[in-house]
Parts: structure tokens; sequence; C-alpha cells
């Protein structure tokens, strides 16, 4: 009998192979059990049952759901009624005992979501049917993933048993359930879902040909359409004025090429739920630098790049000795011509002065033994949109975060950190995200080879300003940057632990031969790197707590937001932080004329009302200087393999040398990149502190009127500001 099914849904979405044999077992299993005939019986009625299967799902993929009605169906045709009773009442057995225990767990743990989580939730997460009526409760949400990345546990074991498998699953559901842990946005979107495509950050190679450049466009629309965000090195491409022999013409250079790409990702929600987002990246050994700084000059071009300059070590040395450095044609890898490191360096510092862009990534870093273990596989020559995800071409990273604020324990009156559970987190996150490795479905095949070849992770941290605020600790102390480089090191060296241990059990990374770990005595790792400080934008939002490892941005703010599809004007939201809210209370210096006065600056340094003890707790990203913003990127990048997302905020009076100290301090103090943001040089900005526009309309918005756009600027502002993307902040 030819047959044409070729694969099935599971419960917990993974599309998989069909496997007649699977179906004839069941059959005999339960024929052997009601004491009627023996396997031959069972292939009969297994024949006949894929029959019916291949009649009734000509044009779709049939679930397990469909697979098992038919075999019910099927044994009541052919007169095994006992046998298809016996069979239904198992399966429904099977299903009432797997939904009592997500009950019994879901009432054990108690999902506390904030009103603006639950907003962002139902506008981007929750599944809707083809009305846009919500068929899913964040519990729901939490218990799909959950189910979809266990599954992962049935491919080494494929015998394992209901039992065994809900451990896993439970571990996983309470995690997120409890605001612990939460994966990128792909996988809580995508998980259990047909597009099942789980991973946040892409890198796509850009060759020096038209087939590889429009090649690479095509690429990234799949990527966007599947949620994900894509990076680019442009520095292959033959410079502008260059000869291109096929045509006798000349090159038009990276930077028109980029205008190409920009339009295509114009026209692409990510997954039908965001806009694309893409870092571009350019080498300052490339002739056409210097228009490449000044692309983002005037706003709305390029707006949905990020630009950072790929600088190297020989470049930084030519400033610090006040030199020339060469300009190289990839295409003849020859050198065209010499700029002074310094006046370049002097441009990019104006132009990110003036418009936020470009940042810098310190290349050659990158490709250090930690950030590139497998260096016989290539150069990392671009990030992800946000710069904490260097990656090799064609590889992608799915990314993870813990919630610092939930790895703190009170004694009386005093908060710890509480370094088992902080343990214990860690070693389920690593094997969470080491599952998600298996269970996505990547865009791209060379993307699936490389990404399952290295099975790269990104894990880090959320939360960070608050904890500090519970353990009372200034964001800009000594003590702070101490703490941040222990606890780092402790999430590092305890996710390489675990990473070891899934070696043993499930085998090493498939390019671990010839890497930096196969030598004598090095560590088998099942992951070729494992952490990552990500921007945490909308899970942070989620979970309720600080950006990453961001100070607060304003304790009391003004947060600008298009109110509805067809707004035409912003309105002015009024937001207090809630620590702040909850200390100010506790500590009873909380009255309506403080909260008017911190909403003038958003900063509560020099007001009498606040006991000097808290000003220094609660200090604001502008609060912060330049140096202490750079010492703690630094204190997280000592710990982590990948690199480190952070804006360094200045205020808007900030000067020219004040930035250029910043971009040498990160180089200094070992930073993998750095990405600054001057207040007021965006004509429209997100947040806003201090006395509203006089001209401009504004309206106070009560937080139950707001709707889900609240933490959704990006979809409709003109540029994505510099540290943000809509991969990371939907």
């Amino acid at each position: 009998m030819k047959n044409l099914i070729q694969q099935i849904k599971k419960r917990d979405g993974r599309v998989v192979p069909f496997d007649q044999k699977r179906i004839t077992d069941a059959i005999h299993k339960a024929i052997t059990a009601t004491g009627e005939e023996d396997g031959v019986v069972a292939k009969r009625i297994s024949d006949k049952a894929v029959k019916v299967l291949n009649e009734r799902f000509q044009k779709r993929t049939p679930g397990v759901e469909d697979i098992q009605d038919i075999v019910i169906e099927t044994l009541q045709v052919e007169g095994f009624k006992n046998v298809a009773d016996a069979y239904a009442a198992y399966r429904q057995k099977r299903t009432e005992i797997r939904e009592l225990k997500y009950f019994l767990l879901a009432k054990d743990v108690k999902i506390k979501l904030t009103p603006n989580a639950l907003k962002v939730l139902e506008s981007r997460y929750l599944r809707k049917d083809v009305n846009g009526k919500l068929i899913e409760t964040p519990s729901d949400l939490f218990k799909r993933v959950a189910q979809n990345i266990a599954a992962a546990e049935k491919i080494y074991n494929p015998n394992i048993g209901d039992d065994e498998l809900f451990k896993t699953e439970e571990k996983f559901f309470r995690m997120k359930a409890l605001l612990e842990f939460l994966p990128n946005s792909p996988t809580l979107m995508n998980a259990g879902s047909v597009l099942q495509q789980l991973s946040a950050c892409f890198v796509i190679p850009v060759e020096d040909s038209i087939g590889s450049i429009f090649g690479a466009i095509r690429d990234t629309a799949l990527i966007h359409q599947s949620g994900g965000g894509t990076g680019f090195s442009f520095a292959r491409l033959r410079p502008k004025g260059d000869v291109v022999k096929s045509t006798s013409g000349v090159a038009s250079g990276p930077v028109s090429f980029m205008t190409v790409f920009d339009k295509a990702t114009e026209v692409i929600k990510q997954g039908g739920k965001r806009r694309g987002a893409n870092m571009g990246i350019l080498r300052v050994d490339h002739p056409d630098v210097m228009e490449f700084i000044t692309a983002k000059k005037s706003e709305g071009i390029l707006q949905n790049f990020n630009i950072s300059v790929a600088i190297t070590d020989e470049f930084m040395d030519a400033v610090e000795k006040g030199r020339n450095y060469d300009l190289i044609n990839p295409r003849s890898g020859q050198t065209i011509k010499q700029l002074d490191a310094g006046e370049v360096l002097d441009l990019i510092v104006k132009l990110a002065w003036e418009t936020g862009d470009p940042g810098v990534v310190f290349i050659d870093r990158m490709n250090n033994e930690r950030g590139n273990p497998t260096p016989y596989l290539g150069k990392i020559e671009a990030t992800n949109p946000c710069g904490e995800q260097p990656l090799l071409p064609y590889e992608s990273c799915n990314l993870g975060s813990i919630n610092l604020i939930k790895m703190l324990k009170q004694k009386k009156q005093r908060w710890d950190v509480d370094w088992e559970h902080l343990r214990e987190t860690v070693r389920d996150a690593v094997h969470f995200l080491d599952n998600v490795v298996e269970m996505n479905r990547y865009p791209l095949p060379e993307i699936e080879a490389m990404t399952r070849g290295n099975r790269r992770i990104g894990l880090g941290v959320m939360g960070w300003s608050d904890m500090l605020i519970r353990l009372a600790i200034p964001y800009n102390s000594q003590k702070a940057f101490q703490l941040a480089s222990k606890i780092m090191k402790f999430i590092d060296d305890e996710a390489d632990r675990m990473s070891n241990e899934l070696a043993k059990k499930r085998g090493v990374f498939p390019n671990f031969k010839g890497s930096v770990f196969d030598r004598k005595g090095g560590t088998r790792m099942r992951n070729v790197a494992t952490t990552t400080i990500a921007p945490t934008g909308t899970i942070g939002i989620i979970a309720g707590v600080s950006q990453g490892i961001e100070p607060i941005f304003a304790l009391v703010y003004r947060r600008y937001s298009f109110i509805g599809k067809e707004a035409e004007k912003p309105v002015e939201l009024l937001e207090i932080n809630p620590l702040f809210e909850e200390i100010a209370r506790k500590e009873g210096f909380y009255t309506d004329d403080l909260l008017n006065k911190v909403a003038a600056t958003g900063s509560v340094q020099g007001l009498k009302e606040v006991p000097l003890r808290w000003q220094k707790i609660f200090v604001t990203a502008h609060d912060i200087s330049p140096e202490d913003h750079v010492k703690m990127q630094a204190a997280f990048q000592k710990h982590v393999d990948n690199a480190v997302s952070k804006t360094i905020n200045f205020p808007e009076t900030a000067t020219l040398e004040d930035v250029k100290k910043a971009y040498m301090l990160a180089y200094k103090y070992g930073c993998k990149g750095i990405t600054i943001y001057r207040s007021g040089s965006k004509q429209m900005q997100i947040l806003q502190v201090g006395a509203a526009p006089q001209k401009e309309e504004t309206k106070l918005v009560m937080e139950q009127e707001i709707s889900p756009e609240l933490k959704d600027p990006e979809a409709t502002i003109p540029d994505i500001l510099p540290g943000s993307c809509p991969t990371c902040t939907i």
C-alpha cells in the first residue's frame, strides 16, 4: 500500500516523520492486552487505518489525536469493539492524568503578573482564535512551552515514561510561572505552534556578489517572518567606486546595499507580530568606513538598522599612539589609503553624540577563545541587533534570562542572595535552553547545521537593578561592581558545569573536534558557549522587573505611546517605579508633592524629603557617571562567554569628550562593544523625564486604559533607539 503521509504533529507541537510501525505496535499491544489476536491482525488493521489517513489528510498534517481517532474507528469496523473501547479508555485515562497533574501544579504555583505584563501577553503572546478571541491563559502558555521543550527528553530517551517526563515538564513550568527564568520571545510565542521557530538571534553572511546579497535578503525575510532578528557584516563587499569586471561598471558600495535590506525589512512583519530588526556592521579598515559612520546622520535613514563599527586591536593601538592605519580593499586585499585613527574615532564619537549611532564592537575580542571556541569554522564578523550575541555566519542562538530579584531570600528584615536557589535555576535553565536547540525548527538548512553543530546558548540575567535596591546597594558603588562580578562568575561556572554534565549524558556539541575544548585537560561541553547578557525588553516586562543589567531609567517618568492602531499622535503616560513607591511608603517619605518633584527630573538626587541613604540607593541612569556605567558592563563581561547588552546613558549636556572617554574606557576595561545614547539626540524618545513639551498636546491615561501598545513603542516610532530592537522589545 502506498502511503502519502510523511509527517504528523505531536501533542507538544513537534512535527515528526510518520512511522506506521508505531501504529502497528500500539494496536498489537492493545489486542494482546485484551487476549485477542497477534501481530498479523495488528498489521492488517494498521494498514487499513493508514489507508483512511491517506484519504482524509491529503492536504494537511494529521495530529496524534487524529490518528488515534482513526485507529479506534478502524478497530470497531473490523469487529474489535472491546479492543477499541479499551484503547479509548486508556487514551482518555492518560489525558485525564496529564490534565490532573497540571491542574494540581497550577493550584500549587500562583502566577502573579502585573497589569502591564498581562497587556503584553494578551497583545503578543497568548493564542487567539480566527476572530481574535483569546483561547489561552498565561498558565496555558507556560504549560504549552514546558510541554514542548520537555519533549526533547524523548529524543534522548525514547522509552521515557509519563511520570519521568512530567518531572521535566514541571521543572520548566515552575521556572516560568514563578517568573524565575524566561526564554526569549520567539520561544514563548512559537513553542508548540506550527511555526516552532524558537531562536531570537541570527547572523547571515553577505558575500561580494549580487547573488549572495539578494540571497541574504531572501534569507532575512524568512527569518523576520519567523520572529527572529538578524545581523550582517558588510565588510566583504567591495568599496564604492571599485571595479565590477562582469559589467565593466563600478560598485555602489556597502551602504547602498544596506538600504535595500532596510526596505525589504520594512515590508516584513516578524512572525506577523513585530517588525524586523537588523544590525549592520562594517570593519573600521574598510574603505567606505567614513560613509558608513555617517549613514544614519539623518533620521529616517536605515530606520530598521542599528549600526556598529567593527574596531580592531590594531586600530585602537593606532589611536593610542596617534598614528595612521590602513584601509584595505576586501576584493583585492590591498591597502588603498591610510586614515588618521584618532580622526576616525572622533567622527564615530561625534555621530554617536548626535544620533546614538554608530556603536562599536571590538571584533578581535569577539573572536578570542571564549567568544569563538570553533575558529576553524570561521571568524565572527557580526552580532544580533542589540550587539550582545556575536555569531558565526548562519549561526543562531537561543537566549534566556534569570530574574535576579527572585534569587533573594529574606531573613527577618534583611535580604541576601539565595545561592543554592540560583544554582538550581542556572542548571534548569541550561537544561531548558539545550532542549530548545533540539526542538527548534530552523528557517534555513544552513542555520540548522551551524546551530546544531555548535549548540550555542545564551543564559543571562534581568532585574539586576531591582536586586541591588532590595540589597540596599547603590548601583554605582564598588560593592555593586564586586557583586556583579561574583554573581556572573557563579552563573557562568554553574552553566559550564551543567553543560559538561549534559555532554556526558547526550554527547559533546558536534563541532567539538578541533575546538578550543578539544585538547588535553579540556572540558567536554554540550554547548560551545553558555552565557549572554541580553536587554530583556519584553520578557522583563512580563517578569515585572528592570531590564537586563540596566539601572532604572527614571523613578517617575513620561512614556510616549500611540494608543490604538490608528492613532496619529502619541499620548503621554506617567509611570512610577514600584520599588520606589513601596520603599518610600514603608520608610515614610512618600507624598504627592514628592512625586511631582521627582516627575520633574526622574531623580531624587538633592531632594531633602528623601533620606540621603535612599538617594544613594535610588540612583537612575542619568545619575550614574559614564565611567560607572562602563564599569558595570565590564564587571559582567568578565564572566560572560558571548557579550553584554548595555546602553551608556548621557545627559543632553554631555560633551564629545565625555563620549570619547566612555569608548576608551570600554576598550580599557575589556568590554566587547559599547552603545551610547545621549538624551535628546533623537527627535522622538520613548521615555522622557522633566516637563512635557509645551507645544505638543499630551494626555494622562489611567493604567487600566492603556493599550498593549504601551510597551510596544518600537513598532510605530521612526527609528530603533540605540541598544534596543523589536526582537527584544516587541
